[in-house]
């Protein structure tokens, strides 16, 4: 809990005039708590007893002064803490989705997405109940028991030190019982994340599931899931629920001992009858911002739990780090010396070395787990090498900034990226959007046609990953995107494998006319793509094995001739 308090001060010192306007309502809530209290006394001693008219007609005004200040406190500490905390939130959540989108492409590939999203949500709304409500409600709940503690002493410092004597044996059973509710809230965080990584897989597949019928399967996997958050969840409302019954049977212990000393004050008369109830009064005042804070402090573990789940993901750092230095020129040369790459302890690619120059085309082909992807990996810098070097016309690519490399690079993969936007703005994706560039861009991928079909042609808002377009129109989309960045180098991963025959000879037409503005690398997965390259680079575990032209290829390579049957 020490360690959320401070976390967070550095936020909220960032609101200082809304965090001082906050305390003094928190304080106006404590004087007016106290004084209600105080107001008892002279009910029972001026007006009950000694028959006081004039404190009578005040008492009215008394009352309503108190509960004004405290209402008026209320309101002004939950909207002004209410503010901060959503702002705060906001901008947590904003920093952890702009942060991890920077980390390494191995993060995304060891981390579930559900996980992901059960970190940017779950785990910060847990936050925000602790930022809007829980620490505000501890910083007043703390000045009430200032307050009432300082008002009580002040009414019998014999009374006060029998209650406060006894209360504080809470917190040995409160500390064990927040230990436990610690350990199931990372217990249940983990459980929640594990299913909605499960609800992401159901719906992302769910074609496969119905093609196979596999609902029920799925239905019990998913409630195997929910069993477990059920169960911890559970675990947390019974070790919570515990609170309560401590805090009442110390509590009852408490001012059983208090009404019955401070009776015996008031049978002796040393006490009067309203000193005495208003100091019980206060003493059951005392007693519920006591039982609120211990409950508070239980729940709160939850989101301590949460919080280091963010933090942690906050504090992780990519190592693939951009370089100082601009690529302002188009690429011209891109070669590989001795390049070597392994995921963990497996080679994906060992001693790789080749030149590729603009105006080339290269074709990259193998079996699965060849190294082709590992290739193209490198070369967008989703990996570093871990031996050898990647020269971009003649410079180091690590010494180059990631955002000027990655402008002049075009990728295109057979996985294709529609966000939920209009067409113009998927395909001029991270630029300014010139209408005329965007028209010219699906002219060359064959994507205008059927585009200006559409009621409101460029302007048509795609669904989430492009539902509403066929997979030969997704991918006639992804490839104007590539084409509308007029890159130095074009790379296409099986780019056209949902296209018919005929719209690929089409695409194929344009790339070539293309040729000469770039440097364009095929992956493969038919023979028709890259027959006319000007190079083939055959790989096999991890190594380039042959490289020539299509038809010397079927010629001198082994290891081609076996491809090229399984390519056409």
């Amino acid at each position: 809990m020490k360690n959320l308090f401070k976390q967070y001060l550095p936020y909220l010192m960032g609101y200082k005039r809304q965090f001082i306007l906050a305390i003094i309502g928190m304080l106006a809530v404590a004087i007016g708590t106290a004084g209600s209290a105080h107001l008892i006394k002279h009910v029972l001693d001026e007006v009950f007893i000694n028959k006081d008219e004039a404190m009578l007609a005040l008492m009215p005004f008394l009352l309503f002064g108190v509960f004004f200040l405290k209402g008026t406190g209320q309101y002004v500490q939950t909207y002004y803490m209410s503010f901060i905390g959503l702002d705060v939130v906001k901008k947590l959540r904003n920093n952890l989705v702009k942060h991890l989108s920077y980390q390494d492409m191995s993060f995304f590939q060891t981390m579930h997405t559900g996980e992901i999203l059960s970190r940017i949500t779950n785990d910060i709304t847990r936050i925000q109940t602790v930022v809007t409500a829980m620490i505000p409600n501890i910083i007043r709940e703390s000045f009430t028991i200032l307050a009432l503690t300082g008002y009580v002493i002040y009414m019998s410092p014999k009374l006060a030190f029998y209650f406060l004597i006894i209360m504080p044996l809470a917190l040995y059973p409160l500390s064990r019982l927040a230990k436990k509710m610690k350990k199931y809230s990372k217990l249940s965080q983990k459980s929640t994340a594990t299913m909605t990584s499960r609800i992401g897989e159901i719906f992302s597949n769910i074609e496969v599931i119905k093609s196979n019928s596999t609902q029920e399967i799925e239905a019990v996997k998913f409630e195997k899931e929910n069993q477990n958050v059920f169960k911890y969840l559970l675990k947390q409302v019974k070790v919570n629920a515990l609170t309560s019954p401590i805090m009442e049977i110390l509590g009852s212990v408490a001012i059983g001992v208090v009404i019955y000393i401070g009776g015996m004050e008031v049978i002796e008369e040393r006490m009067t009858v309203g000193s005495f109830f208003a100091f019980a009064t206060a003493l059951f005042m005392l007693y519920t911002p006591i039982k609120k804070i211990s409950k508070l402090y239980n729940q709160s573990q939850d989101a301590v739990v949460a919080n280091e789940r963010m933090f942690e993901l906050l504090d992780m750092r990519p190592t693939i780090v951009s370089g100082e230095k601009e690529l302002d020129k188009n690429i011209d040369s891109i070669q590989f010396k001795s390049v070597s790459l392994l995921y963990g302890e497996t080679t994906a690619l060992n001693n790789i070395s080749i030149d590729m120059k603009r105006g080339e085309s290269i074709a990259l082909v193998g079996d699965s787990g060849a190294g082709k992807s590992s290739f193209v990996n490198l070369l967008v810098r989703f990996y570093d090498p871990n031996s050898g070097q990647i020269l971009i016309n003649g410079e180091e690519n690590k010494n180059l900034t990631l955002e000027s490399l990655h402008s002049k690079i075009a990728f295109v993969t057979q996985r294709i990226y529609i966000f939920n936007d209009t067409i113009a703005n998927n395909v001029a994706y991270g630029e300014d959007i010139e209408e005329k560039r965007v028209i010219e861009a699906l002219k060359k991928a064959h994507a205008l046609e059927f585009v200006e079909k559409l009621d409101k042609g460029i302007d048509t808002l795609l669904s989430e990953n492009g539902n509403n377009l066929s997979g030969g129109q997704r991918q006639r989309i992804a490839l104007a995107r590539a084409l509308y960045k007029k890159p130095s180098v074009l790379i296409l991963d099986e780019a056209t494998s949902a296209l018919d025959n005929k719209s690929e000879v089409l695409i194929q037409k344009a790339l070539e006319s293309l040729k000469d503005e770039m440097i364009t690398i095929t992956v493969a997965h038919r023979l028709s793509t890259i027959e006319s390259a000007d190079a083939i680079l055959v790989f096999r575990a991890g190594e380039i094995v042959c490289r020539d032209t299509h038809k010397n290829l079927l010629s001198n390579c082994l290891e081609y001739q076996k491809l090229a049957k399984v390519l056409e």
